[in-house]
């Protein structure tokens, strides 16, 4: 008899709703004390300026009010999962888009005030079962939600690592919604039962094909904390890098997942 399907991790609306507009805001509260200086400031995302990523930033939560806009598509798509992978294909028009932003709004701050105030009252007037046709495919808002908080932890992360001394804090909801997400997308990506990777506290999953663990430790574990783990997933940090810096503990001869990363890019 085949395995049981797994259902999907199901997300506290509320929840997620709140960690979006909490993660945004410590974001918002980060860019107003930024001088010139520091906006020009290089990141880890190729060409982009510290300006150029703020102005990503926007426009991650701006798709929630683009895709408001239009009429609400017939049936979902994509799942979460799905989306995590759909992001790669994307990077030509993103780069496009966000530097045409960051040129079009001088003032960052003012950009994502109007933002901010926009977003808190769509979701005040919008169902979470309402379905979005978003760029990776149509689904109900409560889950395009969650991409969110991926998109601003990662991004919130990629701010500090440009900017000497910033620490913008990381929305605990916001950060387990996003860690639990792209571990998910590992168990899809790579199914079975050989493997748990664990990313405490907040996600435990079984992937990689072979022996299925039942009781006791399992043969072959991965451990590693949330931050580590995004940045694996998001093409940020290398498996062997990670390994090697003591950031990730891998043990059993299936416990090498560095060909299954990154997830999204």
């Amino acid at each position: 008899m085949p395995p049981a399907k797994k259902r999907a991790r199901s997300y506290d609306p509320a929840r997620t709703r709140t960690a979006v507009l909490a993660q945004f805001g410590n974001v918002r509260e980060a860019v107003r004390g930024l001088t010139p200086e520091q906006f020009a400031l290089p990141t880890r995302l190729g060409s982009w300026t510290v300006r150029e990523l703020v102005a990503h930033i926007g426009m991650a939560i701006t798709a929630v009010q683009r895709a408001l806009a239009v009429p609400a598509p017939p049936k979902p798509t994509v799942t979460l999962v799905e989306w995590a992978f759909s992001t790669a294909t994307r990077a030509a028009d993103i780069d496009d888009f966000t530097l045409g932003l960051a040129a079009g709004h001088p003032d960052l701050d003012a950009y994502l005030a109007d933002i901010e105030q926009s977003l808190h009252a769509l979701l005040d007037e919008h169902p979470g079962n309402r379905l979005l046709d978003t760029s990776a495919g149509s689904m109900p808002l409560d889950d395009y939600l969650v991409t969110r908080t991926v998109e601003l932890v990662v991004h919130t992360d990629d701010l500090n690592a440009a900017v000497p001394g910033l620490q913008v804090p990381y929305d605990r909801q916001a950060l387990a919604a996003a860690t639990r997400l792209l571990a998910d997308a590992l168990a899809v990506k790579a199914p079975g039962g050989s493997t748990e990777v664990r990313v405490p506290p907040y996600a435990v999953v079984q992937c990689v094909e072979g022996p299925r663990h039942t009781r006791g430790t399992p043969p072959n574990v991965v451990e590693t904390d949330p931050l580590t783990w995004l940045r694996l997933a998001s093409g940020r940090l290398t498996w062997k890098d990670a390994v090697a810096e003591a950031h990730v503990s891998a043990s059993g001869e299936r416990a090498d997942i560095g060909d299954l990363l990154p997830l999204m890019s």
